[in-house]
């Protein structure tokens, strides 16, 4: 009640629009009842007990029309120069712009529900491309990181690693260009050398908030994300691998520099739970999207948390993995798309609907420099991913730039095709022993 009072305080430069406003609605009301002759004249409002004087009886729809005119326009203007007033405060920046703004916010309410699950740089490209078309996302993201700045944090402080949480909230901020420079800015002397910002950001939310949970909903208050970034569980788990001579390595960072083919990952501890809030997101999505990103140390770990496999298995979103364009050195060396599948289907099992895999042109130089460092472009061997019963949408999915990436627009645009179409079939198909060819009309 009290906050109600402040309003009429002197200063706020909304009282006389409020005024203005009361003043045309009840011009308007007293208008349309000299139109309607609702009520009696000498009960009409005291602007017109004496109007009849004015006006012959058969002419009292003009007083009427003229007063009910004039009201609308006093109550409209009054409205929109308080409304006005109050935007100007909150957000003079955007005010010429409110209408689209609030346009585009709605339009990205009614867009499907996406459930992106994964970590690294390849999420975030893709978060960049959905956030465009919806704000029902849900990136769901590892925390094995144990290398970098993510791993000092996580060995001093004790914390969840926050490297990818933040890629993912930077690539989902409603204002990204500014944000992006600001929490990706990283030290490079002192003691703060190899940290960037925004993990210490994140470092200091998560001992001022109470958790790191906490501390993942404040900053994205902060950044008006689009959507929500939530750790795959709150436990501090380690990345664990096999490799084929049966080695055990342990440590996300660890693991590529083997150089040995690996068996398996599991994670220790083994029991460790998923949030709530990332299973409820997998039952409710329209589509749920594995990668793209590292296929053993950033897709399977979130896998291999209980529950989510599980999850992707009961949902009646279409199940998409996106598979990435160069190989990994260290990890999948000389896979083929079907490798990477495999890998997904010996740790979680057959959780896959559609494989999307690049049929686009790298560049030679690009080609070049990766094959320096151990990578190259991944096969798509169509046939046999059919063969393992899942769909295979094609198309030109790379990036030009000075790295070998995803097309952020392009991706989005085909996950949401496929999307929407099993939305309006109403039933997600779910695929036999065989599967069939899919090109995306979008690419």
């Amino acid at each position: 009640m009290i906050s109600l009072f402040k309003w009429l305080c002197p200063g706020m430069h909304v009282k006389r629009w409020l005024v203005l406003a009361f003043a045309g609605l009840l011009l308007a009301v007293s208008g349309t009842g000299l139109l309607v002759q609702s009520v009696p004249v000498e009960r009409r409002a005291v602007l017109l007990i004496r109007v009849e004087e004015l006006f012959a009886p058969e002419h009292l729809w003009v007083a009427g029309s003229l007063l009910l005119l004039l009201g609308l326009a006093a109550l409209y203007y009054g409205s929109y120069r308080a409304f006005k007033s109050v935007v100007d405060v909150l957000t003079p920046e955007e005010c010429t712009r409110l209408a689209e703004i609030i346009h585009t916010r709605q339009n990205l309410r009614r867009g499907p529900r996406i459930v992106v699950i994964g970590g690294g740089t390849g999420l975030s490209v893709l978060l960049r491309g959905l956030k465009e078309y919806t704000s029902n996302i849900t990136a769901i993201v590892t925390v094995a990181d144990d290398g970098g700045s993510s791993g000092r944090l996580r060995g001093e402080l004790g914390m969840l690693p926050p490297g990818d949480i933040r890629n993912c909230l930077v690539a989902l901020a409603d204002k990204e260009s500014l944000m992006e420079d600001l929490l990706q800015y990283r030290f490079k002397s002192g003691d703060l050398a190899g940290h960037n910002l925004g993990n210490l950001l994140l470092a200091a939310l998560n001992h001022m908030a109470g958790g790191f949970q906490e501390a993942v909903q404040a900053l994205s208050k902060v950044l008006a994300v689009r959507g929500q970034v939530l750790p795959v569980t709150l436990q501090n788990v380690v990345l664990g691998a096999e490799l084929s001579d049966g080695t055990l390595v342990y440590g996300e960072s660890s693991i590529p520099r083997c150089r040995k083919p690996i068996k398996r990952v599991f994670l220790v501890p083994g029991d460790c739970y998923p949030l709530p809030e990332a299973l409820q997101a997998i039952a409710r999505a329209d589509a749920v999207v594995l990668g793209p990103g590292s296929l053993y140390t950033s897709i399977l770990p979130n896998l291999l948390v209980r529950g989510i496999s599980e999850a992707i298995a009961r949902t009646r979103a279409v199940r998409v993995y996106v598979c990435n364009v160069m190989t990994q050195p260290g990890e999948t060396d000389g896979y083929t798309a079907s490798d990477h599948l495999k890998a997904i289907f010996s740790h979680a099992g057959p959780i896959v609907d559609y494989v999307v895999v690049n049929r686009g042109s790298i560049p030679t130089r690009l080609k070049v420099r990766y094959r320096r460092e151990g990578a190259v472009p991944v096969v798509a061997d169509t046939e046999i991913l059919q063969q393992m019963g899942v769909k295979v949408v094609e198309g030109d999915l790379v990036h030009e730039s000075n790295v070998v990436r995803h097309h952020p627009g392009k991706l989005a645009r085909l996950i949401l095709e496929l999307a929407l179409q099993e939305r309006r079939a109403g039933e997600p198909f779910r695929l036999s022993s065989t599967g069939s060819n899919f090109r995306s009309g979008y690419l």
